[in-house]
């Protein structure tokens, strides 16, 4: 029987990119829809479910892409409440890369470094990846200072992820506070801000001791952290260890191979960030 995947996508035309990576990571059959909503995903989980019997509903699964991490999350919730008893299928949801870039992140960082009571500082911390940087190395015990163009924005999403720990600390970059400001203390620093945005200097990093590993998670030029090569993996800058968006996506994609084939080994499996990551601490 044939692997089938329905790739659900918020935006008009479904990502090639995640296209491809569903085809390497073992599909037989791709079925990708546009223009997905909590509305219209309704009929197409259904046909899912109901077109094969409960013990073939493992060759069955859905991926959830699109650009709008939102979007992907509401359809998540709304695809889960389809199900009953042994009709269900597998999901993956991984809406502009949100939750396999941060994991690999994450993962490489605690390559390097104990984490448990580190001090991170994650840069551009209310994006997609960026809170989801933050979660997962809160999960993992590290004080967490989430940093945005605005400090209401940084409130809400510490708020979001956990208000309770006391793990995470909400902070504006601005003209009034400047970045040596913020991560003088930091151990750790990941900049995950949108796509032309530069917050700092490699340069300027280098006099900050306590640092030990630089993550730029932007591809596209200008980076968000000046002196950090996309290529980047693991390269020793003296006491710092850098990394960029090409350095981690080598990981990134091997963990998005392994969590669409690991779709089909049963249909009651659910790929959010905390399952995404447990999987790929297992690959390094």
């Amino acid at each position: 029987m044939k692997r089938i995947l329905l790739q659900l996508d918020s935006d008009s035309h479904p990502s090639s990119f995640d296209a491809v990576t569903a085809i390497d990571g073992g599909v037989d059959q791709l079925l990708p829809y546009g223009n997905v909503s909590a509305v219209n995903v309704v009929s197409l989980v259904q046909g899912a479910m109901f077109t094969r019997s409960p013990k073939d509903l493992h060759n069955t699964a859905i991926f959830l892409g699109g650009s709008n991490v939102e979007a992907g999350e509401s359809l998540m919730k709304r695809i889960q409440e389809q199900f009953f008893g042994p009709i269900r299928v597998s999901v993956m949801m991984d809406s502009n890369g949100c939750n396999t870039t941060a994991s690999a992140a994450v993962i490489y960082s605690q390559s390097h470094m104990k984490l448990e009571k580190a001090q991170a500082v994650v840069l551009g911390g209310t994006g997609p990846v960026g809170r989801r940087v933050a979660r997962l190395l809160a999960l993992q015990g590290s004080r967490v200072r989430v940093v945005s163009r605005q400090l209401e924005r940084a409130q809400q999403v510490c708020r979001t992820i956990d208000g309770k720990t006391g793990l995470f600390e909400p902070a504006a970059l601005n003209d009034e506070v400047p970045i040596d400001d913020l991560i003088a203390d930091a151990e750790i620093i990941v900049a995950a801000g949108a796509a032309g945005v530069e917050f700092c200097k490699l340069e300027n990093l280098r006099k900050f001791k306590k640092l030990q590993v630089v993550i730029d998670l932007n591809a596209v030029s200008p980076l968000g952290i000046e002196g950090i090569e996309s290529s980047d993996k693991a390269r020793k800058v003296d006491h710092l260890i850098c990394y960029g968006a090409v350095g981690v996506g080598g990981l990134k994609m091997r963990l998005h191979h392994q969590m669409i084939s690991k779709l089909f080994e049963s249909n009651d499996q659910i790929f959010d960030t905390n399952a995404i990551f447990e999987a790929g601490l297992k690959l390094l």
